[in-house]
């Protein structure tokens, strides 16, 4: 028998301990899930992956096991469900045009991970762009992931600092999540939350409040003016906008996405932006397999052909 040397022997060794530990962590994340409030399935995680997919694209992969049980559990105790069964069951006997349980289950599964002025350098490029347009040029501008409000603010603050506070500027920010949707509407934060901002925007763009209300900045109607909140699903089959944008945001979206569905994505996003409009997106995404679509501009940041 030939026996392998010693350097293939100590990989293969290697490979089979490292087989070893992840068999033994599944199995351990096999009994933890089953050990909790409600029975969890294979079956089960197929079937939310399914759902979520086909409602809002969002492509969940085997490492969110956890995340999803403990998200989706708090549906069940508040529908008042005994089994993941038993509530997709339920969920899908619902309409979902009427939003109800289908809107909770994606605001359950979707995360709202956001800041005011993430990823500074696209900030600084689209004040740039802003300043390459003669003095009253009017601007249309989609945000296209608002969350909770932080990034369309943003972008609303830097409008105002470049072209001032009555420039012909309108952003359309949308979420799929209502819930997110609804706090960035009012626009009020935790000052803790606001430490990243200069005391000089923080004096320009929000009140601070009072007694009760001790401890939260509310933004001023300045900048709130300036934003259209709505609800808009990427995936789905129509989009509610009726004129091109000059500029989108979709930052740290398609990354939930497949390749295919990313593609879709894209295309839509070229027809509703105007030649030469640019596209942000996330540190973490690169669409360089779109180029007959878009050109890339500096970092992160696309030129729409």
């Amino acid at each position: 028998m030939v026996r392998p040397a010693p350097a293939q022997e100590g990989r293969v060794q290697k490979r089979a301990v490292a087989a070893r530990h992840a068999a033994d962590a599944a199995l351990a994340t096999d009994a933890a899930l089953q050990s909790r409030e409600f029975a969890w399935t294979p079956a089960d995680f197929a079937r939310v992956r399914k759902l979520i997919y086909e409602h809002a694209g969002i492509s969940l992969h085997e490492g969110k096991q956890a995340m999803v049980y403990s998200r989706l559990a708090r549906r069940l105790r508040e529908t008042g469900h005994r089994s993941f069964r038993e509530y997709l069951d339920w969920l899908e006997s619902q309409d979902p045009r009427e939003g109800g349980e289908w809107q909770e289950f994606v605001d359950a599964l979707t995360t709202n991970l956001t800041a005011f002025f993430r990823e500074p350098h696209h900030f600084e490029l689209l004040a740039a762009h802003l300043r390459s347009k003669p003095a009253g040029t009017p601007w249309h501008a989609w945000c296209s992931a608002a969350s909770t409000g932080e990034e369309p603010y943003s972008i609303a603050m830097t409008v105002v600092e470049t072209l001032g506070p009555h420039a012909p500027f309108k952003l359309m920010a949308s979420d799929i999540d209502m819930h997110a949707l609804k706090k960035a509407a009012e626009g009020v934060y935790r000052l803790d939350s606001l430490k990243g901002l200069s005391a000089e925007r923080l004096q320009r763009f929000f009140l601070r409040g009072k007694g009760a209300n001790a401890g939260l900045a509310r933004v001023k109607p300045e900048l709130r003016r300036l934003i259209e909140f709505l609800q808009v699903n990427l995936v789905s089959d129509s989009w509610p906008f009726k004129e091109p944008f000059d500029f989108v945001f979709c930052r740290n979206v398609m990354i939930y996405f497949d390749a295919p569905t990313q593609r879709r994505v894209l295309e839509r996003i070229h027809r509703v932006l105007k030649p030469g409009g640019l596209l942000f997106v996330g540190h973490a995404e690169n669409f360089s397999e779109a180029r007959d679509l878009f050109t890339l501009r500096g970092k992160t940041v696309y030129e729409r052909r």
